[in-house]
């Protein structure tokens, strides 16, 4: 890993930066030092552990409700993480634990490595109806561009931070806070983030977006169309007409296949917008922070006058919003103008439905890296037949022990839930790139075909009882990796 160049100081060959560190003192990342004159990985070795139950069935290592010290347990199921593994970059030689064990019969082998990763990014949904920004707009931290909003899902806004562009392409500092970003939310940390054009929102994998200084709370239940169709039944007979204002598709009860499926008659109501079919309005309003992700704070302002050929004094008018956050009730006049009335019980308890159908609205992270690079050297001599293992469901690739989803195509691009890893999976090296942990497991046999480092393979003993290490509680709702299932073969069993 290291060659002395002279008294004292240590050259760390683990990344391109190449520090050069004096006694007791750590590199540039914080990852190496210099520790009696040997180069050492700061962090332990991350191992999960479970226990096996006699019949065979894995189950967590222990109560969450219980203190444990992290030692391991003997004869306990075993899995070595890439965390604090130390990393073989640029991958000219073997990874650095490449380490065999028997499990149910089976003589698996799993490589464990630290990838150092330039082509990778974050993807951040945010459940929140609230505009946060047009699509493409770029999205900053300290000032900086991180990344961008794309696409809007169902119920969520997307962001797409950092990539190789944001972290090599601009500026030092760009690079810099691109990789600071990133490193902040894959180790569920908040970060704040500002769109160019909309708005300030603070984000935690697994809390609650805070969208410019209000703490969200709800999940749409869906758009003006699809409300319409849940609630329609619970609202005839206490109301003429219902209006779902969604910045999406706004809907009108009357006008609506369900509405016309309950015979609720016309009601009158004009909406303004574009009709796209019958009870479905688009572009009602422009995007914002008011109901239903538009920008209005008036939901009246969105409907003409009503048509008096239909319309009669004394119809109930309903007005709410895809969350349920924002309600109106009106009765129309001897003008046949709605005026704002008290919402009786009966409505307001479906109102009530609506917001009890809203799931909390939370921040995801998604990590998602390309390993289809030099990393494979580090697993095997002749890299492609990594891929096509993969591929072929004969080697599982997790990342610090949680499950990823490897996508179609070239190469070996996986995304990982950060919630599914150990806490502080995740470092970062000044190049600047981000550095995760990636495991590859498959059976010994399947290793030694692929061209592997077989000389490299060490016993899992060999592993464990070294003294830079950590044992984690296994995440029960992650599959124990060496299950035979997770492979092709194992598929009958």
């Amino acid at each position: 890993m290291s060659d002395v160049v002279e008294a004292g100081i240590i050259n760390c060959d683990a990344c391109p930066v190449l520090c050069r560190i004096r006694e007791g003192r750590s590199g540039a990342c914080d990852r190496y030092a210099n520790t009696g004159g040997t180069l050492t990985r700061v962090d332990p070795l991350v191992v999960v552990q479970a226990i096996k139950e006699k019949d065979g069935k894995l189950i967590p290592f222990l109560s969450t409700d219980r203190e444990w010290d992290g030692a391991v347990v003997s004869n306990s199921p075993t899995f070595i993480t890439g965390i604090g593994a130390s990393t073989t970059y640029p991958d000219y030689k073997p990874a650095p634990f490449i380490v065999a064990a028997e499990h149910d019969g089976v003589d698996m082998v799993t490589v464990v490595t630290e990838g150092i990763f330039s082509y990778c990014g974050v993807k951040v949904k945010i459940d929140t109806d609230r505009f946060l920004g047009p699509e493409q707009s770029t999205v900053r931290a300290g000032g900086e561009a991180v990344g961008h909003v794309t696409t809007s899902e169902y119920g969520s806004q997307m962001l797409s931070i950092g990539g190789v562009h944001h972290l090599t392409g601009g500026s030092k500092k760009e690079g810099k806070l691109t990789c600071d970003t990133m490193l902040a939310l894959c180790n569920k940390q908040a970060v704040e983030l500002t769109i160019d054009n909309g708005a300030t929102v603070v984000v935690q994998a697994g809390q609650a977006p805070i969208v410019n200084g209000t703490v969200e709370e709800r999940m749409r239940v869906g758009c003006g169309s699809a409300t319409i169709g849940m609630f329609a039944k619970q609202w005839f007979g206490l109301v003429e007409e219902v209006v779902v204002v969604d910045d999406h598709i706004t809907g009108l009860l009357s006008e609506h296949k369900a509405g016309r499926y309950l015979g609720i008659e016309d009601s009158g109501a004009v909406i303004r917008g574009r009709r796209s079919t019958l009870g479905r309005y688009f572009q009602v309003a422009e995007p914002g922070t008011g109901w239903g992700g538009t920008n209005i704070t008036d939901p009246l302002s969105i409907l003409d006058p009503f048509n008096p050929k239909v319309a009669k004094p004394g119809h109930r008018l309903l007005m709410v919003s895809t969350t349920g956050e924002h309600a109106g009730y009106y009765v129309l006049d001897q003008d046949l103008k709605p005026v704002e009335a008290e919402m009786p019980a009966a409505v307001a308890a479906t109102v009530e439905r609506i917001r009890e159908n809203c799931e909390a609205a939370l921040c995801s992270v998604v990590f998602i890296a390309g390993a289809g690079g030099s990393l494979r050297a580090g697993v095997t001599e002749n890299p492609v037949k990594l891929t096509r293992s993969v591929k072929d469901s004969l080697t599982l690739v997790t990342s610090g022990g949680a499950p990823v989803y490897v996508w179609p195509g070239g190469g070996i691009t996986y995304m990982v839930d950060v919630l599914r890893m150990p806490d502080h999976s995740f470092g970062a090296v000044p190049t600047p790139a981000l550095v995760a942990p990636i495991e590859f497991t498959m059976r010994l046999d399947d290793y030694r075909a692929l061209g592997g480092h077989m000389d490299a393979v060490v016993r899992l003993e060999q592993v464990i009882n070294q003294d830079r290490r950590k044992s984690v509680q296994w995440d029960p709702d992650n599959p124990w990796p060496m299950l035979k299932r997770n492979y092709k073969w194992g598929d009958d069993t």
